[in-house]
């Protein structure tokens, strides 16, 4: 039987590409057609993605991005954002819906997109009005309308998601502090001094600390929520595994929000999202969620001191799927109109 919609993949040679490749492969409804890559051209995915041996005859190709776009429903980007940026113009010019996973396009200012990622938009008129943030469990409505999408980071799906309902109940202001940990995988298929085993097998170690690029994209989207003057600090760890992040979050909330009423903020948020979940019994973990779409959040409070009391939100969650690939999938079954658990509702593995 034939597939309703063919996708391309513009770079993907990467963790984020292979997830990609892997999750369009099984898909009901999307046909990939075509993987475009400056690296390996002419060798089959599983050169660079063993699991996917004998899934396709598909092998990278060299293509500019509006070959890569040629007649195709839709082209998912897994580029570095200055690349991304670039290409992005040639993309738009053609007809099929983008779904870009870099950091291109999710700011809508570009002074702060300079000052996140260290070098001015290539393509600043693209920014605030050509994309859609691609988070469904927040703009599900406007991705669904969207030609274009910019999905958001790992760390940020993390702590959006975990703080989600204090903004939306107008509880989340002033600083709020955050400390993430993360997988190797994250830092990309290139090995670095961040990713060699044998330093990171038994280690742990901060890096970027009140600097991360995902940092002004979450006060944006927490911001549009129902936040109000949101002053974020946020510590990323790396950590011994290959998969996962775990965010812990503190806000300080007026002492009269007590623990029934976060619990039922919580609920009431997540009801009707499929993916996210709150675990009963215990705090949100990585094994639970890892190699899967779903993410998992939970909230604690502490005993009031004066007029507030600090409460913890945390999220865990698999960087490269519900914080990477897997989510971009979702928000692409979002924009075709079809369902969006669409390869998506496996459950991963245990332990």
């Amino acid at each position: 039987m034939s597939k309703k919609f063919r996708a391309a993949i513009v770079g993907g040679s990467g963790y984020g590409g292979g997830e990609l490749a892997r999750r369009l492969l099984r898909h009901p409804e999307v046909e990939l057609v075509r993987v475009a890559s400056i690296d390996h051209i002419g060798e089959p995915l599983s050169a660079v993605h063993p699991n996917l041996e004998g899934a396709t005859a598909l092998r990278f190709e060299d293509l500019a991005a509006g070959d890569a776009a040629r007649d195709v429903d839709v082209v998912l980007l897994g580029l570095p954002p200055r690349v991304s940026a670039e290409k992005m113009p040639e993309l738009l010019r053609g007809k099929a819906r983008v779904v870009d996973m870099s950091g291109g396009f999710r700011l809508r200012d570009a002074a702060i997109y300079a000052k996140a990622y260290g070098a001015p938009h290539p393509s600043p008129e693209l920014l605030g009005g050509a994309f859609v943030y691609g988070l469904p469990e927040v703009y599900r409505g406007a991705i669904a309308r969207a030609r274009a999408v910019a999905m958001p980071g790992c760390f940020a799906t993390a702590i959006e998601l975990a703080l989600l309902p204090l903004a939306r109940a107008g509880l989340l202001t002033g600083d709020i502090d955050v400390v993430g940990v993360t997988g190797s995988s994250g830092s990309g298929m290139a090995p670095s001094q961040g990713t060699h085993h044998p330093v990171r097998a038994n280690n742990l170690r901060a890096y970027k600390p009140l600097e991360h690029p995902h940092t002004p994209e979450i006060v944006q989207t927490l911001e549009d929520a129902g936040a109000r003057d949101l002053a974020l600090r946020f510590v990323p760890v790396s950590a011994p595994l290959v998969r996962g992040i775990l965010v812990t979050c503190f806000a300080r909330v007026s002492a009269h929000v007590d623990t029934d009423r976060l619990a039922t903020l919580y609920s009431e948020t997540y009801a009707r999202e499929h993916f996210v979940r709150i675990p009963r019994g215990r705090l949100p973990e990585v094994v639970a969620v890892a190699a899967s779409n779903f993410v998992e959040v939970g909230v604690a409070a502490g005993e009031p001191r004066g007029e507030t009391r600090v409460v913890t939100a945390f999220a865990a969650l698999d960087n490269l799927v519900k914080g990477g690939a897997g989510q971009a999938i979702q928000a692409m079954n979002v924009m075709l109109g079809i369902a969006e658990t669409a390869s998506l509702d496996d459950r991963g593995a245990y332990p």
